[in-house]
């Protein structure tokens, strides 16, 4: 990919910070008050504060960017120039992906760990990313080849010594995947579940998690943004074998990620693929 700095993107970068911010603005007004939250399937919920939240974000997008084709978590796809233009999921042209509010379970119970969540992506490939924690007025950021910033300063990965240290958020399907669960968790030091699989994404950018394991229920418009933000302060970030970590033609709650520094990734996957560590690799 080419490299890019902020400024190639500035126009998209900048229309993704403010619709980030003023769908947060509109989740801290509701936040803790007593609100309509309604069933989106067996452990999923979505309240009023997400539909309003993408309304914005979508009318800002198609106001901006007309052509540019949509994924987004409540109202699914939509093609850009009066609906004639390219599918979000063909791979070509651009397509943002949208989760207007990522943990939305957490947000309706009181809990401050949600987000906002736009990403773009250009002929499938990641090219813009933006996480805003509204609870904690953090912004993540991100351009393709142009580094990743947190309220815009430069952050980078850091790499704890051994995989020991590693604080890391796992979650893996329940059938057929025990016993690698069992060994990453002996591997590491703990693992946390936040409830926001694109805010705990977005920490590693900055260490806050070591690594991010997950293969349960994620969608494009969960890891659009935030694996990009990973990636480009020094993670490695693939799906559970190593391969792309973006695939835009992935069905929703289909999409698997692993990201950690490049020598943690490597023994993650070496954990996942059913493989025992080297002694040295476990220490």
């Amino acid at each position: 990919m080419p490299r890019r700095s902020p400024s190639d993107l500035a126009p998209e970068l900048a229309l993704a910070t403010a619709a980030a911010r003023g769908a947060g603005a509109i989740q801290l007004a509701r936040f803790g008050r007593r609100m309509r939250v309604h069933p989106k399937g067996p452990r999923d919920v979505v309240t009023e504060a997400d539909h309003a939240s993408e309304a914005l974000i979508l009318d800002a997008i198609r106001q901006a960017f007309p052509d540019d084709a949509i994924l987004a978590e409540e109202s699914g796809g939509h093609r850009g120039r009066g609906g004639q233009g390219p599918d979000p999921t063909a791979g070509s042209g651009r397509a943002w992906l949208v989760d207007p509010l990522d943990g939305t379970i957490n947000y309706a119970n009181g809990l401050p760990f949600f987000c906002v969540s736009i990403g773009l992506a250009i002929d499938g490939e990641a090219v813009l990313g933006v996480v805003y924690d509204p609870a904690r007025d953090e912004l993540y950021e991100a351009v393709a080849g142009g580094g990743a910033r947190l309220d815009g300063a430069r952050i980078q990965v850091p790499v704890k010594d051994q995989l020991a240290d590693c604080l890391i958020t796992l979650a893996l399907p329940f059938r057929g995947w025990r016993r690698r669960e069992r060994a990453i968790l002996r591997a590491t030091r703990v693992n946390r579940v936040l409830g926001s699989s694109a805010l705990a994404l977005a920490y590693v950018a900055n260490g806050r998690f070591d690594g991010f394991i997950q293969a349960r229920g994620l969608s494009n418009w969960d890891v659009g943004a935030a694996g990009l933000i990973a990636a480009e302060a020094g993670a490695t970030v693939t799906d559970l074998a190593g391969g792309p970590w973006l695939d835009v033609a992935r069905p929703s709650r289909t999409v698997a990620v692993l990201a950690a520094a490049a020598p943690h990734h490597a023994a993650l996957l070496r954990l996942l693929a059913g493989e025992t560590l080297p002694a040295e690799a476990a220490a």
